[in-house]
């Protein structure tokens, strides 16, 4: 079985048990093996927490929970040194926090303030903590998923732009189709079920466990695939475009005020190469770029007072700048 069978095999497993919501089940892969990590947003129940256990569940990688709350401190998240002490002598040692894991869930990160919300960044983007002067490297499988609720913002602390340009991607979950309601509300109820199997003569096993190796695996053919200098130049051109609006329209210049960072380039080449590898292509077209277009560029789009003004929202100017800018 190639890398890619692997990939798509637990892309399925995840979703027979995380019903209706199949493309952030993808986003979620795609952050994965383009080595990023993903804020996700949507509104309570909407299986943003099932998804990343469940990836767990089916991938060989450890998942750690930080639920995020105003008094939580970063000590909490890094780990701490502790002082130890035996037999007259006494040493301090360094315990882990649970960021030292393959896959962690940081549940609802706008519930903690900056200073601990900034305990993330040297681990989401130099993969490494540095506690008392000492540095620790966070293991090579590694992906932060960090959710939001778009509603109850009170007593929220907005996420400051430099953290969030250190998400890969924005993704925004919403309700699942209608033909899916009737399947989740099965599912549950079976999961809820004794498991019959269990007591019977018909022993219960469970799916067999994707190695951490198959990501690594994938991660070198994603590197490998072709993109032409047309398609490099319209991935900078989209970029450029936020910057530089009055080039193109001038609404768009009424509702940008700051444009994406250079990570925003680096992110579209990263997730368009990977989306292009899942769906079996060997090189990337322009349609890669514009599928993930939103989830790369809608964090890192700071909207003028104007635009907010009139509820302008960033997928919009997105939509506009994907119009405007001409495929070379």
């Amino acid at each position: 079985m190639t890398a890619r069978d692997s990939i798509l095999q637990l892309q399925k497993q995840i979703a027979r048990t995380v019903l209706g919501q199949e493309a952030m089940i993808e986003r979620l892969l795609i952050g994965l093996l383009a080595n990023g990590n993903l804020l996700v947003e949507g509104l309570p129940g909407l299986a943003k927490t099932r998804a990343i256990k469940k990836l767990s569940a089916f991938l060989d990688a450890g998942l750690s929970r930080i639920q995020f709350t105003p008094d939580l401190l970063p000590s909490d998240i890094t780990g701490s040194e502790v002082y130890y002490a035996a037999e007259g002598k006494g040493e301090f040692r360094f315990q882990p926090g649970p960021v030292f894991n393959n896959l962690v869930l940081a549940d609802e990160i706008n519930r903690a303030p900056a200073k601990v919300q900034s305990a993330l960044l040297e681990a989401m983007e130099e993969r490494q903590v540095t506690i008392a002067g000492t540095t620790h490297t966070l293991p090579e499988l590694f992906l932060v998923m960090a959710t939001q609720n778009p509603i109850e913002q009170e007593g929220t602390y907005p996420l400051p732009e430099a953290q969030l340009d250190r998400f890969l991607m924005h993704v925004y979950v919403d309700y699942p189709e209608e033909k899916s309601e009737r399947d989740i509300m099965l599912l549950v109820r079976g999961e809820e079920q004794p498991d019959e199997k269990a007591a019977g003569d018909a022993p219960h096993t469970a799916p067999e466990k994707v190695a951490q190796q198959v990501i690594f695996t994938a991660r070198k053919e994603i590197h490998a695939i072709h993109m032409a200098e047309a398609v490099e130049s319209y991935i900078v051109a989209l970029v450029q475009a936020t910057r530089t609006p009055e080039r193109y329209d001038k609404n768009l210049r009424n509702w940008i005020q700051i444009g994406a960072s250079p990570r925003g380039t680096i992110g579209l080449d990263k997730c368009s190469r990977a989306y292009a590898w899942l769906h079996g292509n060997d090189f990337v077209r322009p349609d890669d770029v514009q599928a993930i277009a939103h989830d790369v560029l809608r964090h890192r789009l700071l909207l003028s007072y104007d635009a907010q003004a009139e509820g302008i929202k960033p997928d919009k100017v997105i939509d506009r700048i994907v119009e405007l800018v001409a495929i070379a």
